[in-house]
């Protein structure tokens, strides 16, 4: 439809749909409008006039709010549909996906009544859901009487050892603005918050919290104050508060309530003014055991007894935020740190390892991964734990390593685990170096856990499940669900759990990798030889209760 009406080019849309593969979670139109390739108003428009369907901007005051709960908050992300009104016998529901095939029956089944739709721009829509969702006025009310109530001494900003601290008299500037930055990172720690957005739009500033890897929209402080608490964090951070223009990157070590936390502070020009992301690392998040990571029994085996290998590299891939240094450090728990000499490169350091020496890498100047990694090589190490390989010179480097005598752990950001065996070819190490260093590779990804509080039997899959399903050639005997709970933040979930994918390398795989073979190839080999795709791991836990479908959808490729 957008093809055929001239707002976007086949190239695009090619695009489009190769992402979406990746993103099982979104549309092909989402995608596009997210990447400024269309507008929004205008596609919806287009598609609306072929589906001989009304297009309509709705803001909150025109949804009958009993009409609204018929649909849980998150079921209304997930479909990209809120129930408006009553039609008679029909329930009035706007949609930004109309094309979604599944949509009208699912539905149906959902609200147990007809449905009619009409188009409407996805963010009227997140407008409308942020408004009337359970629990926002209270929330908003919290976040009132969590300012009035936190003082300035609430976050303390700790000085390094090593660094320039910002002038204190510099930062007491604007008590109403030092209040709500601190009641802002003080809360994001307490409700387990691992990135803060402060992201400015056109007339509003939106603040949102990362959990459990999903964003929640909070309520956010007027507009006005957008340049006020950019500049404050830039203060804490020893940035340059009169740069707009360019990108900076910063830390702050902070103190709440006795916790030391550090934050890494990102800021980037958008269109509407500074946007800045804070990434929380927090020295209280403990590292667990192996056996503790959700692992299946088979896998878990596997994994340590490659852990306890003398030699050779160990390699953990799979997305930004999928868990993989909490991985690491749960293998590193296991090595005897008291005999051997247990050395860390990272960007940032992220956990506190006792009895193991750990370093941060400084780009700025020259302390790169691959600079620190020929270094550490003269300091007599056993194992080493490589925060990521990035490049030729930091892989070449690290497999050297495994060859010579060393424990060499390491990440890469790839699809699945065979796809890091070619992506070190593909970024200039020899096969055959591939083959002779890497002992295994374990991808990942987190789901969210199903909320323990509100789990309920999924009476009937949807037909989006179902379709899902099988194509997995799956046919699990119960599926669940959360119903949403104040527990939960009515989202149905609490927590995450890990899905993995083990690929162990043998003489079969060695030979042939050796031969540079397709991904495909490989994967298919690799199948052969026992190791389960990240879905089937996904399917397995959510047979027996612990996520959803609908989870292992949005996280994975299939």
């Amino acid at each position: 439809m957008l093809l055929e009406h001239g707002l976007v080019t086949l190239s695009q849309l090619e695009w489009a749909a190769q992402q979406q593969g990746t993103a099982p979670g979104s549309s092909v139109l989402r995608t596009l409008v997210d990447a400024g390739a269309v507008d929004e108003v205008q596609a919806l428009q287009a598609i609306a006039a072929d589906c001989r369907l009304p297009f309509m901007r709705i803001s909150a005051a025109e949804v009958d709010k009993a009409v609204f709960a018929l649909l849980a908050t998150g079921d209304q992300e997930t479909y990209q549909a809120v129930p408006v009104r009553r039609d008679g016998d029909a329930v009035v529901v706007a949609t930004s996906d109309p094309v979604n095939v599944f949509l009208a029956d699912d539905l149906k089944a959902r609200l147990n009544a007809p449905v009619r739709f009409i188009v409407t721009p996805w963010r009227d829509l997140k407008r409308t859901i942020e408004e009337l969702s359970p629990g926002q006025e209270r929330k908003a009310e919290e976040i009132l009487k969590g300012i009035k109530t936190i003082t300035e001494d609430d976050v303390e900003v700790l000085a390094e050892q090593v660094e320039q601290m910002a002038d204190l008299e510099m930062l007491a500037s604007e008590s109403p603005v030092i209040r709500y930055v601190n009641f802002l990172i003080a809360s994001a720690v307490k409700e387990g918050v691992s990135d803060i957005h402060i992201e400015p739009q056109e007339d509003s500033l939106r603040i949102r919290y990362r959990i459990d890897g999903v964003l929640f929209e909070q309520s956010a402080p007027p507009s006005q104050r957008h340049l006020a608490i950019i500049s404050r964090l830039k203060i804490m951070a020893n940035l340059d508060i009169s740069e707009r223009r360019l990108p900076q990157d910063g830390r702050i070590r902070v103190s709440v309530e006795g916790r030391k936390v550090d934050l890494r502070i990102s800021t980037f020009p958008m269109s509407h003014g500074e946007k800045c992301v804070i990434r929380i690392l927090d020295d209280r998040m403990t590292v667990v055991g192996l056996e503790r990571l959700g692992m299946a029994e088979d896998t878990l085996e596997a994994f340590q007894e490659q852990v306890r290998q003398p030699l050779g590299m160990i390699l953990v891939t799979g997305p930004t935020g999928s868990g993989k240094s909490t991985t690491l450090y749960s293998a590193l728990r296991t090595v005897d740190r008291n005999s051997m000499n247990i050395c860390t490169i990272e960007d940032p350091v992220e956990y506190e390892l006792p009895s193991a020496n750990q370093a941060h890498i400084r780009e700025g100047i020259g302390f790169t991964f691959a600079a620190a990694l020929r270094c550490l090589l003269r300091q007599d190490p056993d194992v080493i734990l490589v925060g990521e390989i990035r490049d030729k010179e930091t892989a070449r480097i690290a497999v050297q390593a495994a060859l010579t005598g060393h424990l060499v752990f390491s990440t890469l950001h790839t699809t699945d685990a065979p796809a890091s065996i070619t992506r070190l070819i593909d970024i200039g190490v020899d096969p055959y170096l591939v083959t002779a260093s890497v002992n295994v590779v374990l991808a990942q990804r987190l789901a969210r856990r199903i909320c323990e509080n509100c789990k309920t039997d999924l009476a009937a899959p949807t037909q989006m499940v179902a379709a899902f399903l099988e194509k997995c050639d799956a046919s699990p005997e119960q599926l669940y669900r959360g119903a949403g709970c104040d527990e939960c933040h009515q989202s149905g979930y609490k927590g995450r759990i890990g899905l993995y994918e083990l690929l162990v390398m043998d003489d079969d795989l060695r030979e042939l990798i050796s031969r540079c073979p397709s991904l495909a190839t490989l994967r298919h080999a690799a199948r052969d030889k026992g190791m389960r795709p990240l879905v089937e791991d996904g399917l397995r836990k959510a047979a027996v209760g612990l996520t959803t479908v609908e989870e292992i959808m949005r996280v994975t490729a299939l």
